[in-house]
């Protein structure tokens, strides 16, 4: 049986259409409750723990969570999960260490709204040097990313509906880019909040399901060891440069904008253990289902003679074949859900970007609050149009496109996050430097030096930023601007 073949199916499309009109309804209703550039980049700093650690989780996963990394599991098997473990490690550490600081610092100490207007207070930069490298860097990785997210969204459309590729990515680009142009953040963190609980349960029913039809766990595994006894182990199928480079995906949360705007925006630091305990509940429960989900795809389309053509839609053809169409059209609309709340980040984040960093901070700094609101806006098409023009090809890997964005983020951002959180002795030039060399060596490493040594280019990205950053700073005095800044961040954790 070709699994390929795709039947158009009333339900689902109704079903669709409900979501969407929803999703977009929520939209439309903050975008008249959105009356400042706070409001609109931040929610105000009003979001609660729960709503703040769904909407990091759903808005982190995108549509890889329930298409990418199934399809590695598929075609790797065990041994891609530890890309899942370094994930939960990576979240778990930022959630825990970061985010306290980070929302002190924005928000005690000096009122960011931005990752850039952090970067720029944190190191007393009049030269606006940073602002300027951190806000090119967003622009240009967070476009490739929008772009796996926007390839998802066709596939899904593609392969629901068997429609045209490209006219499917017309489609879901436009319902995508919709109500992020005009609901702002809250609209994409209550939306997350739906969208992320959504997923969670598409994740953990589709794999129970499938297990039933296979017998058990064991069964499962029979099966796949007697395709390949090399899938089933989390050592022999993968090389030691393999584990590394699954694992150091970890690394790159902390420099992830549209993660660490979350914690900027939570309306209380005492808020944060709990928002801790939610997003990686969250977050360990959505992995797993998503790594079963694409392991037990190998024995059943094994098992039952099928035949599959792109591993990275697993997701859709289990919902449609174990389901009725009304039940398969919510499980598919997880994958969309998936894809919305990650995109919307992205581009909220990217038009922020344009219209704070900028224009408002370089050019028009008594720029009206209504002017800059409908700046961003407009940028939210520009940063998605040139995100169309990257996904018109639609033999993209979702999971390749992802993991080079996330990769180019971790070098450049993460490295100087967590230096200018906590070491004081980290200077300006320290950080223009190390965030320059991170993001320069992702570029060259992933397009010219990988064939040399084939290894998740965020690890030397990361490596390479973060011995600039102590090579440079040690050497150079620290503005006292920039020791006043730490200093005061220090006295106001004591306080907690």
């Amino acid at each position: 049986m070709n699994l390929d073949t795709v039947h158009f199916s009333l339900p689902i499309l109704c079903t669709f259409g409900v979501y969407i009109l929803i999703m977009l309804y929520i939209g439309f209703y903050f975008y008249h409750r959105t009356q400042n550039t706070e409001e609109y980049f931040l929610g105000g700093r009003s979001l609660g723990p729960a709503v703040s650690a769904l909407s990091a989780g759903a808005s982190d996963m995108s549509g890889w969570l329930l298409m990418g990394l199934p399809g590695a599991l598929y075609v790797g098997g065990i041994a891609q999960s530890y890309i899942a473990i370094g994930l939960i490690i990576g979240a778990f550490i930022n959630w825990s260490f970061v985010a306290k600081r980070l929302r002190v610092y924005t928000g005690a100490v000096a009122n960011s709204i931005t990752i850039p207007d952090y970067f720029e207070t944190r190191f007393s930069d009049d030269s606006h040097t940073l602002r300027i490298l951190s806000a090119l860097i967003i622009l240009v990785f967070f476009t490739i990313y929008t772009s796996s997210g926007l390839v998802g969204g066709a596939k899904l459309l593609e392969g629901t509906f068997g429609l045209d590729y490209h006219y499917a990515l017309v489609i879901g680009s436009l319902i995508i880019v919709s109500y992020t142009f005009f609901g702002g953040y809250l609209a994409v963190c209550w939306t997350d909040l739906i969208q992320g609980l959504l997923m969670m349960s598409a994740l953990l029913v589709i794999p129970a399901v499938m297990l039933g039809h296979l017998g058990g766990m064991g069964e499962a595994l029979s099966i796949v060891a007697s395709i390949d006894p090399a899938k089933v182990s989390m050592g022999s199928g993968a090389t030691l440069l393999g584990v590394i480079s699954s694992m150091a995906w970890g690394l790159g949360y902390f420099g992830q904008p549209h993660i660490l705007v979350r914690f900027m925006s939570i309306r209380s630091v005492k808020e944060i253990p709990l928002a801790t305990f939610i997003g990686i509940s969250w977050m360990i429960l959505s992995l797993l289902g998503a790594c079963m989900l694409g392991f037990l795809g190998i024995a059943y389309v094994e098992k039952f003679q099928l035949t599959l053509r792109d591993p990275e839609q697993i997701f859709i053809v289990m919902s449609q074949l174990l389901f009725n169409p009304w039940v398969s059209g919510i499980l598919l609309s997880a994958i969309l859900a998936a894809i919305m709340s990650t995109v919307s980040s992205q581009l909220l984040v990217s038009s922020s970007t344009i219209a704070e960093d900028f224009y408002r901070k370089l050019f028009h700094s008594e720029a009206p609050t209504k002017l800059i609101m409908r700046f961003s806006r407009a940028s939210v098409l520009i940063v998605a149009l040139i995100a169309f023009i990257i996904s018109m090809d639609k033999n993209s890997s979702i999971l390749k496109i992802v993991a080079y964005a996330w990769a180019g983020f971790g070098a450049s951002f993460g490295s100087v996050i967590l230096f200018s959180l906590f070491w004081s002795r980290m200077t300006r030039l320290g950080a223009i430097l190390g965030m320059l060399s991170g993001a320069v060596t992702v570029i060259l490493y992933k397009n010219f030096l990988s064939v040399y040594f084939e290894i998740y280019e965020i690890v030397p990205g990361f490596l390479i930023a973060s011995l600039v950053i102590v090579l440079v700073s040690l050497f150079q005095p620290v503005r006292e601007g920039t020791k006043e800044a730490f200093t005061k961040m220090q006295e106001e954790l004591k306080k907690l």
